[in-house]
């Protein structure tokens, strides 16, 4: 059982490896603003990712990803003991990129925003440096970089829709890597069908300058 957040991208993490690896699994998911005590029981950090296996919980995604890569094919690191290193520091930048995501969508004023845009557009510079032919991060096989940055990149799909904050600028790579995992099957699934719409609404409800631009965007949209 995969105890969930029907936002969390951690979350989608953990589901995207499941998926890649075949295996069945019942989604669970709670409310962080009103946690069960069962919950609390099974999660020591009262976050979610939470992976229950025979009843022993297994909690934080980078140790649920590692425990299903040890545990069932395929192999979504490198053999090579350096690469496969590379690769989980690569991961935690796409971990650096989500808490630069939370900057970005509660910067509380136009200046912090554009700053806070800003420092994303020159960690997508970094990515495009580091990025080969694709599709995917190491060439044509999907990995555990790929399911480690696919949930930081949805984020995107909602911010570009919001205004254009220049993210896809000078980073080709970025994008068409990007655009491939938009359309994984494992990717696609993370999600309910209902995710863009309860995100527009957590977006909203953080009373930042993004929150206001929304405002903004739904005003003009009911005028037109």
């Amino acid at each position: 059982m995969l105890v969930s957040h029907a936002l969390c991208p951690y979350v989608q993490r953990a589901a995207i490896v499941l998926a890649e690896k075949g295996l069945p699994f019942e989604r669970r998911d709670i409310d962080l603003a009103n946690k069960p005590g069962w919950f609390l029981a099974v999660s020591p950090l009262g976050k979610t990712p939470v992976l229950l296996v025979d009843g022993a919980p297994i909690f934080e995604s980078a140790v649920i990803c590692e425990y299903l890569e040890d545990t069932a094919l395929p192999r979504l690191h490198p053999q090579d003991a350096v690469q496969r290193a590379q690769h989980r520091a690569w991961m935690e930048f796409g971990s650096a990129l989500l808490n630069a995501i939370g900057a970005f969508y509660n910067a509380p004023d136009e200046a912090a925003l554009k700053a806070r845009a800003t420092d994303i557009q020159a960690r997508f510079t970094q990515l495009e440096a580091e990025l080969g032919d694709g599709p995917y991060f190491a060439g044509p096989a999907f990995g555990m970089v790929d399911a480690a940055f696919a949930p930081a990149f949805r984020y995107f799909d909602t911010f570009d829709r919001i205004s254009d904050f220049g993210f896809s600028t000078g980073v080709p790579k970025v994008q068409r890597w990007r655009e491939a995992l938009a359309v994984r099957p494992s990717v696609v699934e993370a999600v309910s069908p209902t995710y863009g719409e309860r995100l527009q609404g957590f977006l909203l409800a953080r009373g930042s300058a993004l929150s206001r631009r929304i405002d903004a965007a739904i005003a003009a949209a009911a005028v037109a």
